[in-house]
């Protein structure tokens, strides 16, 4: 007879406390300095729009990468091998590359096909930047979280599908009242660890001028010449939304276990 596996008890979290002194002795050195200070305040501007990248490109790429998953489960062949097709060319790519194909070379040929269609007539520059680095972060991260949505997927039982079939549910009450459920569980650490990645990988804007956060850095940065004090303004202002939304998908997690 073996002994009840104990749960380990609940730790302490010093690296926590660790982090939370360190960004708090960051802020009031920043505070105190003139100068940091003003930069902050211009880097501030930066964080809504990356805020508003980030979630508008993850929401876009997670209902993106949930029907390139569906397709890949597909009983259909053709479903099967274009979403195949997909995911393998864009996870192949830099998202770097990816972002100035799009905004440069896509995007373009997205308007000179709508205007060849006869649909009423825009401009090029219609198609600002910001969406541009939007549209390229969700093709991008689009492939990865279908991987991330097909695993979850296939890690849900059989026997609850067959279940769940037996008691007459059809294809949809079955995806959205067992599979999914079950599904979300395995999915919500990797899909967390992908948002957290595109709040980092938002920064990639920068590079076709979309005034975000790390943009603005090396605007203030290329005026006043205080590179230190203006990057450590730019990394402290990353690392702190990537803690808080860790720290609240961390929760998550617990509660979901629960």
């Amino acid at each position: 007879m073996t002994p009840p596996v104990q749960r380990p008890s609940r730790e302490f979290p010093w690296w926590l406390l660790a982090i939370a002194l360190l960004l708090g002795g960051a802020y009031a050195a920043i505070l105190l300095d003139d100068g940091a200070r003003q930069v902050l305040a211009t880097l501030g501007k930066g964080v809504r729009i990356t805020v508003f990248v980030t979630l508008v490109a993850f929401a876009a790429a997670c209902a993106s990468g949930l029907g390139l998953a569906l397709m890949s489960l597909s009983r259909s062949v053709v479903l099967r091998q274009v979403a195949r097709f997909y995911i393998e060319i864009v996870r192949g790519i830099p998202i770097l590359v990816l972002l100035l194909y799009v905004a440069f070379v896509f995007a373009p040929g997205l308007v000179a096909l709508w205007n060849w269609a006869g649909l009423p007539e825009i401009r090029t520059r219609d198609f600002t930047l910001l969406w541009r680095a939007i549209l390229a972060l969700v093709i991008a991260y689009s492939a990865f979280i279908a991987e991330v949505f097909r695993a979850g997927l296939q890690s849900v039982d059989k026997g609850q599908i067959e279940a769940a079939e037996a008691l007459g549910l059809g294809r949809g009450h079955r995806f959205r009242f067992v599979v999914l459920p079950q599904a979300i569980r395995t999915i919500l650490p990797p899909l967390g660890n992908d948002f957290v990645a595109m709040v980092k990988d938002s920064s990639l804007v920068s590079v076709v001028g979309v005034l975000d956060i790390a943009q603005l850095g090396k605007l203030t940065a290329a005026s006043n010449f205080r590179y230190l004090e203006t990057y450590n303004v730019v990394a402290l202002l990353y690392l702190t939304m990537t803690l808080l939304l860790s720290l609240g998908l961390r929760r998550l997690e617990r509660a979901m276990r629960r």
